[in-house]
């Protein structure tokens, strides 16, 4: 039943890759956003820069589409490329994956990517928690586990729009889930098991901003509820409940997500994790750059006190092409909750792989 379980989720994950083209960089467009584009013109335009075509000569008019304005493409991105007049421009990486601008709407139920997904089959620790515990007696293993330190990690993440316009013509209503597992593949005297895989149901209003800093450009605020837990029986169960926010900036080649969040309070008596909030933090800061063809991402996570309860995080990731769809990956992991078993864990984890979907 594992392997089957594990078959099927590899195979929705090249399903997946299937249907995803990854805006690789700055200056590529999403294709699928060429969808939402009424003028036959402009349409066909937008589709020759999406696909590399950018040289070739514009499309011609044969109607009304030769008094189109011009600035319909324009606003806060930069230009590139004309059809007969009309200027189609470059999505930006929180344009096209959260699908602000007017010219990038899609619609509802699109499925599409959110986190990152891959496939990992070498991912390492330095010190793998046996023996995971908590403040909560319930929640606390008496007899370690017998686990490997290089194991197998893959993660499947979508998202869909909802609801469209929620007030008249601003807010859309998302909800997502993803997936990770983390797979004792190489264990065979503990005849291979799932060691955690974490389960994260949410929802995320999303309006689309407009105002600069520093600099940056504002162009996300959102607001959500998520539920992440590893749906385990005691006393190795763990999860909370969140509201999260999300500021999301940008500038050339740079986005950047600022995410603070509240725990929703627990009775004391029912809670896995008491002092989860002072490990996994109450807030952490995302940063992605794209540099030709390959994807930075870089993750910072805090409780936001000090002494005793002081922890952190922070993430390296590093995605790179390797032929089609398909992406290199590289995950480097240091601190507290790389996942919800190991809230309260201090380890080092490095991982290797292919990439299907990138950030957002």
């Amino acid at each position: 039943m594992k392997r089957t379980t594990a078959t099927v989720i590899l195979a929705l994950c090249a399903a997946l890759a299937s249907r995803q083209t990854h805006a690789q960089s700055s200056d590529t467009m999403d294709i699928r956003s060429c969808t939402a584009i009424e003028s036959d013109a402009q349409r066909l335009a937008c589709y020759d820069q999406a696909a590399g075509r950018a040289g070739l000569p514009a499309a011609r008019k044969k109607s009304a589409d030769a008094t189109a304005s011009p600035d319909v493409f324009q606003r806060d991105s930069k230009l590139t490329g004309t059809a007969a007049g009309a200027t189609v421009r470059s999505l930006s990486l929180l344009d096209s994956r959260w699908e602000l601008s007017p010219e990038s709407k899609l619609g509802t139920y699109n499925v599409r990517g959110y986190k990152p997904v891959y496939v990992m089959p070498g991912f390492g620790t330095n010190d793998q928690n046996e023996s995971p515990q908590s403040p909560n007696p319930d929640n606390t293993v008496s007899t370690p586990e017998h686990l490997d330190d290089v194991e197998a990690k893959f993660q499947i993440s979508l998202k869909t729009k909802v609801w469209e316009g929620v007030f008249g013509d601003v807010g859309d209503l998302w909800i997502a889930y993803t997936q990770s597992s983390r797979w004792q593949l190489y264990n065979k005297a503990e005849s291979r098991p799932f060691r955690e895989t974490n389960y994260e149901p949410e929802a995320v209003l999303a309006f689309d901003t407009h105002y600069e800093v520093l600099g940056w450009q504002g162009r996300l605020l959102g607001i959500g509820v998520n539920h992440q837990s590893n749906g385990r029986s005691n006393p190795l169960s763990r999860g909370w409940n969140r509201v999260i926010a999300d500021v999301g900036l940008e500038r050339d080649g740079w986005t950047v997500m600022v995410r603070p969040w509240w725990r929703i309070p627990e009775p004391s008596e029912n809670d896995d994790n008491p002092d989860i909030s002072d490990y996994m933090g109450r807030g952490d800061v995302q940063i992605v750059h794209e540099r030709g063809r390959q994807e930075f991402g870089l993750m910072l996570r805090h409780s936001l006190r000090e002494g005793s309860r002081s922890h952190g995080a922070a993430q390296l990731t590093w995605s790179f092409p390797m032929g089609g769809n398909f992406r290199g990956y590289v995950e480097l992991f240091k601190g507290y909750g790389e996942s919800m078993i190991d809230y309260n864990h201090n380890a080092t984890h490095l991982g290797l792989g292919v990439s299907l979907l990138d950030w957002y």
